[in-house]
């Protein structure tokens, strides 16, 4: 019997951000942990039309904070598929294009904040963990229900790669390779000490914030500032040393002359400017971020008294008998800094903190050859056709993006990925047949829509 479906998802307010998606709700499914959970939530999305042999579709996974909306994040990969030459990688007139939404994602699969049939009330931080692994098993029990056979190509950068990588080891109904060739970009076949450090300090932010409160926090007082420090140390990841000096240097934002503490009335003493511009960008200060044109922002400045001052003895209280003027309070703000600010404040605005922790230790378990074998005897095991750099593996093919920007290279560097992945694809049988085949009509494009996940 097929999965129930559904358009809306009414207590996670975040699942309304992947515009059209559908959402299957599997009966029931049990983790790698032994944990079980009933009625399952997948949030998915498809382009073209499934052949009726089943074996015309290209997965493509999402990366740790994109839904699946792909037309948001990787719309310039879309077109049409040639035999040789130049061409696009997502033809949706010769493809049947998914993609899945993962478990403890904001985004309309099960996670923290889906209701648990059980209780009546939302995970909070009793969902399960979930591992890659774990996510591949649920979407392949949606993939069987929607009818795909087998996957011509998989593809996924960051995360997303992860899970290609995972999906290497899925049989079909036959005990075939389920996926035919995978393509991972700028992903691991297992985390690495230093990429889980990183996700380790991400969430001591987190847990840092007395919002947090174990994750049982309200959505309407969540951890922002642990998340705020989250997402900029996150963002220090994405992007090299030479692509910030490139971008920023050390430019200072302009002044605000209409900023709060510029309309304040009365003398202002210099104890309380100091104050401030000790505390300058500090959330809790009751900073307000703004975003104008071009990708900057300002900080406006709380009233005098905006927030409290510490009890502690050894601080002296603030002295209020030498006044200057309003204009005096000027701290600079470095461009890097507003940027900073900036992304992080949008990034607030469309994730979770309790998401945000899930999907950060879903990353650190990422092993394939966990309970299989010995890690190099496990890769070269994998016998799909894979473009990815790894000399453990058999049939893979090796191609490095050049770029200066660092890992968000994968979606910045679009060109050279579809033409690498392009040219790929040219070089495999099963997948020429499917593009010699007689498409299906593709609907127009609609106007180009602002991305809810631009990141630069």
């Amino acid at each position: 019997m097929p999965f129930e479906r559904r358009t809306a998802q009414p207590e996670n307010p975040f699942a309304s951000l992947a515009p059209d998606q559908t959402i299957a709700i599997v009966p029931e499914f049990t983790f790698d942990s032994g944990a079980t959970i009933r009625n399952v939530p997948v949030a998915y999305k498809t382009w073209g039309v499934l052949n009726e042999t089943g074996d015309n579709c290209m997965l493509i996974c999402h990366p740790l904070s994109r839904s699946v909306d792909v037309e948001d994040w990787w719309a310039n990969l879309m077109g049409k598929c040639t035999l040789e030459g130049k061409g696009k990688v997502i033809d949706q007139s010769k493809f049947f294009i998914v993609s899945l939404n993962c478990m403890g994602s904001p985004y309309g699969s099960a996670s923290s904040l889906t209701t648990n049939p059980d209780t009546g009330a939302c995970y909070g931080p009793e969902f399960p963990l979930a591992t890659i692994r774990d996510d591949c098993r649920l979407h392949k029990m949606v993939l069987d229900d929607l009818g795909v056979n087998s996957v011509a190509i998989c593809i996924g950068a960051s995360m997303a790669g992860m899970h290609a990588f995972e999906w290497t080891f899925f049989n079909d109904k036959q005990g075939s390779a389920f996926v035919k060739s995978i393509v991972p970009i700028s992903a691991p076949a297992k985390s690495s000490a230093w990429s889980m450090s990183w996700t380790e300090a991400q969430r001591q932010s987190i847990f840092a914030d007395p919002k947090y409160l174990d994750g049982y926090y309200s959505l309407k007082a969540p951890p922002l500032q642990g998340m705020t420090a989250a997402r900029m140390t996150a963002m220090l990841t994405y992007r090299t040393r030479d692509s910030y000096e490139r971008r920023f240097g050390r430019d200072i934002m302009p002044s605000d002359s209409s900023s709060d503490q510029a309309a304040t009335t009365g003398p202002i003493s210099s104890s309380e400017i100091h104050r401030r511009n000790h505390n300058e960008g500090h959330r809790n200060q009751g900073c307000v971020v703004s975003a104008p044109s071009s990708s900057t922002i300002h900080i406006q400045t709380p009233t005098p008294g905006g927030s409290p001052r510490p009890s502690d003895a050894s601080h002296s209280s603030p002295s209020n008998t030498t006044t200057t003027s309003n204009t005096a309070y000027q701290p600079q703000i470095y461009s890097t800094h507003s940027y900073l600010r900036y992304q992080a404040a949008k990034f607030n605005e469309r994730f979770d903190a309790n998401c945000y922790i899930a999907l950060s230790r879903k990353m650190d378990a990422h092993d394939v050859s966990f309970n299989r074998g010995d890690y190099e005897d496990v890769v070269r095991s994998i016998k799909q056709p894979i473009k990815a750099m790894c000399d453990l593996l058999p049939n893979g093919q090796h191609f490095a993006v050049n770029t200066a920007e660092g890992h968000d290279g994968v979606l910045l560097e679009y060109e050279q990925i579809n033409d690498a992945i392009v040219d790929f694809m040219q070089r495999q049988e099963h997948i020429q047949d499917l593009v010699r085949r007689e498409g299906v009509a593709v609907p127009e494009k609609s106007a180009p829509r602002g991305s809810l996940f631009a990141s630069w």
